[in-house]
Order: C-alpha cells, then sequence, then structure tokens
C-alpha cells in the first residue's frame, strides 16, 4: 500500500521520480524500489517524503491515495455551488434587515419630530433659578437645538439608504 501511495501522490503533484529523488537527496534507484516495493523507507525518510509530497504520513501509510476523479470534480462544484447559494442569502438577509432598520430609523426620527412639535418648546417658561431645572433645561435645549439641525440630514440619507436597499427585480 505504501508502495502505490507514494506513487500515485507523486504523479498527481506531476513529479518524476528523479524529481522526487532530488527533493530527497536520494538517487532514483532508491524511490524506484519505494514504488516497486522492493525496499521500505524509515521513519525518518517517511516524514520527508511526506513533506516533499505535501500530505501527511497516515495517507501514505493507510489511506488510499486515489487520483481526483470525475465525480469528485462533481461533489466539489456541488459543495461550491451550496456555499455561493449560501452567500448569497446571507447578502439578500442582511440587505433586508438594514432596510428595514433604515425604515425605523426614519419612522424614529418622524415621531420625535411631531412629539417636539407638540411640545413646543415647554421650557421657555421653566423657573431658571431652580440648579436642578435649569440643568434639565439646557439639555433639552440642547437635544432639540441638535436633534433639528442633524435629523434632516440622517433622514435623508436613511431614505437614499431604504432606496438603495430595496428588493430589485
Amino acid at each position: 500500500m505504501l508502495n502505490e501511495n507514494i506513487k500515485t501522490i507523486r504523479k498527481s503533484r506531476g513529479l518524476s521520480q528523479e524529481e522526487l529523488a532530488v527533493r530527497l537527496n536520494v538517487v532514483r534507484q532508491t524511490v524506484s524500489k519505494w514504488e516497486n516495493g522492493l525496499s521500505v523507507p524509515d521513519s525518518v525518510m517517511l516524514i520527508s517524503i511526506s513533506e516533499a509530497l505535501d500530505t501527511s504520513v497516515s495517507t501514505l501509510l493507510g489511506e488510499t491515495a486515489a487520483e481526483p476523479e470525475a465525480d469528485d470534480l462533481k461533489v466539489i462544484s456541488e459543495k461550491l455551488e451550496a456555499i455561493n447559494l449560501q452567500l448569497a442569502q446571507r447578502k439578500t438577509g442582511r440587505r433586508k434587515m438594514l432596510h428595514w432598520l433604515l425604515i425605523c430609523l426614519c419612522g424614529v426620527i418622524v415621531i420625535i419630530f411631531a412629539v417636539l412639535m407638540k411640545l413646543g418648546s415647554p421650557y421657555a417658561g421653566w423657573n431658571y433659578k431652580d440648579p436642578e431645572t435649569a440643568v434639565f433645561g439646557a439639555v433639552f435645549h440642547a437635544f432639540e437645538y441638535l436633534f433639528v439641525r442633524i435629523a434632516p440630514i440622517i433622514l435623508t440619507g436613511a431614505m437614499i439608504g431604504i432606496f438603495l436597499t430595496r428588493k430589485k427585480g
């Protein structure tokens, strides 16, 4: 089995006996003897062979190394197709989630605008001699000021995002 595996893997890597021999610092006849079952490499050489052929020692010793067949390529292509489908579904799912998050953001902005319009400026009549009222009034006024200035920009960006993430087709 070892002899067959060395030969099969060497050929699948596109190496001649001579090229493998050069990589292992042995003569070509030694590689030929291994492949014909006339001799067996020692454990140190077995590790060197596995490194030269870029395979595991267990593959060399026990597992049958078969050349790839058309069925193997078909299985690989089917797996790649399944992976591509999963990636496409994940991308679609993320786009949908982003789309709905942008819609929710627009809704929240509109609701905050409506609440601010309904409240007017309640802090205008507050007694600012009380420190707690003064701090709360200043914070509320700063929020309102910043919101009224920044929210239209965010709302516009969110609406553009909704347009760009809509389902196409």
